[in-house]
């Protein structure tokens, strides 16, 4: 999938996979959200709309209330990729 098409994917059709992928570890649908609210500074009401208007990655983060300054520690590999190692900063936002 190339930068451009991810960017204009709308965070509600990932959202169902983000849920898939933490209950396979044991996670809830719950902790999926409060990591989301943690890292942009949504409410659950901004989160749950955001979601209902179908709004697009680059959208979401740009209109993030209030970025986590503590993001920038997270670490780890998804897809193969390393995290803290991509270096456009909205595809950072999104892994």
């Amino acid at each position: 999938m190339t930068k451009h098409k991810i960017y204009t994917m709308s965070v509600s059709k990932v959202y169902p996979h983000y849920i898939t992928k933490a209950e396979k570890k044991g996670r809830t649908k719950t902790e999926v959200d409060e990591i989301i609210r943690w890292l942009t500074g949504y409410s659950q009401e901004e989160l749950e709309a955001h979601l209902e208007k179908q709004t697009d990655f680059e959208t979401f983060f740009a209109e993030a209330p209030q970025l986590n300054p503590s993001r920038a520690m997270i670490k780890g590999v998804i897809c193969g990729v390393r995290v803290e190692d991509i270096e456009e900063p909205t595809m950072q936002e999104i892994r």
